[in-house]
């Protein structure tokens, strides 16, 4: 089974995040970026469904931020092509449909069985793009899965519903599946490993395809404004019940 997996970064979270100037976007210039952590589930499950049926991973990403480290990653964690799209990328990010648009491109006239993305990214959170390259490339999809299984031809995908509900949806291939966990926690890659990779591997690299698509543009950003800070109660433990107490009475929760 061959499958693709597009991989995107996204700034780390555990860095302090600024907006800049202009107040459209990050102030991305000291920016640290890491492996989306859905497309880390998704190239966790293309790996197992690799590793059961064989096949090739093929990771790819578009030119920004540290793409070349993330490919490297990749294939340290499994993935045996890697390609990078190159294009216009940093001036100018594409949504998920610009993204989508592209990869679906990228990938004209190219042979796969699957494609599994990430059911969404931190950095935008619509969880469009795995429905968005499937009605560009006219194959069928399924979203919010919860591990895949191979069955001859097909693929038997766990969807997840609303109130712990799941299905099991068996899926002509080739298809696109946007993954939200996959069937065991996305292995480790030391940095050895990666290290390794970037004297093994060669990442191909492809020119973007010119896509006419609807962009999104974000007019303004801002950051979450204070209004109140916590209150630390103290004292002893009679003194904090009545102070509670007192504190959910003045706020009308309850009648005396």
């Amino acid at each position: 089974m061959n499958i693709i997996v597009p991989i995107k970064q996204v700034p780390d979270l555990i860095e302090e995040l600024e907006i800049n100037d202009e107040g459209t976007d990050l102030d991305r210039e000291y920016l640290t970026y890491v492996m989306n952590e859905f497309d880390a589930q998704a190239l966790e499950e293309a790996v197992l469904l690799k590793e059961s049926t064989g096949g090739t991973v093929t990771a790819i990403a578009l030119d920004m931020g540290e793409a070349d480290n993330v490919l490297y990653e990749a294939a340290a964690k499994g993935a045996d092509e890697l390609i990078k799209v190159s294009g216009d990328f940093e001036d100018n990010p594409p949504d998920s449909h610009a993204t989508a648009a592209i990869i679906a491109g990228v990938l004209e006239g190219r042979s796969y069985d699957l494609i599994c993305t990430g059911v969404q990214a931190a950095d935008d959170l619509d969880g469009q793009l795995a429905p968005l390259l499937a009605s560009k490339l006219n194959v069928p999809h399924v979203s919010v899965v919860a591990g895949v299984e191979a069955e001859g031809s097909d693929v038997v995908a766990t969807q997840e519903f609303g109130g712990g509900i799941t299905a099991k949806l068996k899926v002509p291939t080739p298809a696109v599946l946007g993954i939200q966990a996959a069937r065991q926690t996305p292995r480790y890659a030391p940095i050895s490993k990666v290290r390794q990779m970037q004297q093994e591997k060669t990442i191909d690299e492809v020119d973007a395809p010119e896509v006419d698509t609807p962009h999104l543009k974000v007019r303004k950003m801002s950051a979450p404004e204070s209004s109140s800070h916590a209150e630390m109660i103290t004292g002893s433990t009679d003194d904090i019940v009545e102070k509670l107490v007192s504190i959910i009475r003045d706020k009308g929760l309850v009648k005396s």
